[in-house]
């Protein structure tokens, strides 16, 4: 996982590095810290995230590994899988 923060002290450095890590395949997904959230790169929620809350992911297994779960815009199907197998706590049905 790599802290979008950690990538660069300015605005600048940070969207060139970015490009540099996509170019090379090291990132493929994003999320979000705070909610713990991961969705494809394409995501227009996921654009609209603080820098300070957004993270990379190599891949799908890190994102899961690390206990983030789908983003139920982007990822419909995952979303739906996980909701699923581990439903929300503290949900009473009346």
């Amino acid at each position: 996982m790599i802290s979008h923060m950690e990538l660069g002290a300015t605005h600048y450095r940070r969207s060139k590095q970015i490009k540099i890590l996509l170019n090379t395949g090291l990132i493929a997904f994003a999320g979000n810290s705070k909610l713990r959230i991961y969705g494809t790169l394409q995501c227009n929620l996921g654009k609209r995230m603080k820098a300070g809350n957004r993270v990379f992911f190599i891949d799908e297994a890190e994102a899961v590994k690390t206990n983030y779960r789908p983003c139920g815009h982007c990822m419909r199907a995952a979303y739906q899988k996980w909701k699923a197998f581990k439903p929300d706590v503290g949900f009473i049905v009346k």
